[in-house]
């Protein structure tokens, strides 16, 4: 019997390294969310689903872009810094 990627996300411990809402800063290092641990961590959860780790990202970077703008209206989240720390390193380096 093979196992699928929800039989592996059903096995792994749950995530420490989460995001201190609004601020978007991990709640155990205190770096900016996602830290490299979380990075690690979600790597790893989402080894047999890239697309379902964009997706999720995606949908990170949303809430995140809308919290720090609520913080700070008048200078706002850069939005090419946001895509970077969210999304910039979960793309695969090369393709197959």
């Amino acid at each position: 019997m093979s196992r699928t990627a929800s039989d592996d996300r059903a096995t792994t411990p749950p995530r420490q390294h989460l995001a201190l809402r609004p601020l978007w800063l991990c709640r155990v290092c205190a770096a900016p969310w996602p830290c490299p641990v979380a990075r690690l961590t979600l790597r790893r959860e989402y080894a047999h689903d890239r697309i379902g780790l964009s997706v999720y990202l995606c949908g990170v970077l949303y809430e995140a872009a809308a919290d720090l703008y609520r913080l700070n209206p008048h200078d706002g989240p850069d939005p090419a810094a946001l895509f970077t720390r969210f999304l910039g390193w979960a793309r695969p380096r090369h393709m197959p």
